[in-house]
Order: C-alpha cells, then sequence, then structure tokens
C-alpha cells in the first residue's frame, strides 16, 4: 500500500501507529478461566442470552479485517480479527422496538454506550481472535467488542455483557467529558459542551 493510499484511510488527527499494536487499558487485565467465563445479552430484548465458553464457541463466526482508531491519535491499519458477528447476537437477542442503545459491561469494570445503530455496521463483531489466534489478555481477551467506525474507546475489552437501553447511559469515558458517539472522522473525540459530561467537567 502506497503512503497516499495509507494517508487517505487516517481520519483528520490520526497517524500510523508505531508499535505493531499499542495497548491502553485501565491497568486491570483480568485472566479469566474459560471454565467460568461467561457473556450475557439483556435488557431491552425479546430473548435473553447466556453463553459458556462453549457455547459462544459454536456460533457462527467471521473473519474481519478493518482498521483501528484510538483516540489518542495512532492508528492501526487492516487490522484481522476473528469472532462473532453482531448481526447474529442481535439477531438471536431479538431487541424490543423501545431499544436505541446498548451498554456494554467488562469484566475489570469498565463499561462504555453505544446506539443500537452503531452496532448494525459491517464488520462489528465480538472477537477472541486477533491475527489467526486466540485474543491475548492484553488486547481483551478472552472477547472484545470490535466496533470499527468510532474511536477504539468503544470497542470494549473482556466483554461480560452487553444491555440493550431506551435509554443512553454513559459509560467510564463519557462520564468523564468523552464523547457519546465517538465518530473519528468528524474528531468526536470529546463532547461539544463539557457541561454536558455527567461528571459536570
Amino acid at each position: 500500500m502506497s503512503t497516499s493510499d495509507q494517508r487517505a484511510r487516517l481520519p483528520p488527527g490520526q497517524h500510523l501507529a508505531k508499535e505493531k499494536f499499542p495497548v491502553l487499558d485501565l491497568g486491570i487485565r483480568p485472566k479469566i478461566d474459560p471454565a467460568r467465563w461467561s457473556l450475557e445479552v439483556g435488557g431491552l430484548v425479546a430473548t435473553p442470552l447466556a453463553w459458556s465458553w462453549a457455547e459462544f464457541e459454536a456460533l457462527p463466526r467471521v473473519e474481519a479485517t478493518s482498521d483501528f482508531h484510538c483516540v489518542t491519535t495512532w492508528t492501526v491499519l487492516d487490522a484481522p480479527w476473528g469472532g462473532v458477528p453482531m448481526d447474529e447476537v442481535l439477531r438471536l437477542a431479538d431487541p424490543r422496538p423501545e431499544a436505541r442503545f446498548a451498554l456494554f459491561t467488562c469484566y475489570d469494570g469498565y463499561t462504555t454506550n453505544v446506539p443500537l445503530e452503531a452496532l448494525r455496521a459491517p464488520g462489528v463483531l465480538l472477537a477472541d481472535r486477533l491475527e489467526g489466534r486466540p485474543l491475548p489478555v492484553k488486547h481483551g481477551g478472552p472477547v472484545r467488542v470490535v466496533i470499527p467506525q468510532l474511536y477504539a474507546w468503544k470497542s470494549a475489552k473482556f466483554i461480560r455483557r452487553i444491555d440493550l437501553l431506551a435509554a443512553d447511559e454513559p459509560g467510564y469515558w463519557e462520564k468523564r467529558g468523552y464523547s457519546d458517539t465517538a465518530c473519528p472522522w468528524r474528531e468526536e473525540r470529546f463532547r461539544r459542551d463539557p457541561a454536558e459530561s455527567a461528571l459536570g467537567f
């Protein structure tokens, strides 16, 4: 890929990562025994879901290559993920008509929110593989969310639960002034009006 082609794929304010794939998190990396791991989908759904590791591994799977944009301004091009497409998760859960948002809760206590429509975009998945191998703990394993069209803090690591909601509920960084919508191409890093922050700054 030419340098000009790479630049065309970088949102405003982003640069190519110097490392192969940098790591950012809350400083907590839970090591979860697969025998005790579970993932739940609840809230405004017709069919609440709860998967063990074996049940999750048996779900339909895809490979998806996408760009990954961190709010700290680095971008990784062509990250090769593998996992369960979010379309399949939503099909099984069957969101109720009033469901408009999703809230992710993670094993490290992290939370983040997205509009439900963001989960229907191409390439969104629950990833348990990276570069053809099981997803390492440092990158959010055993399972993380990947939402390539949004800044990466929305792609929650160590995913434990997904709740579909009628009203938006800010997550960890959103309560601290980060954007709810998080579009890299519009540089939606922070709330336009800091007074809108759930913490008041």
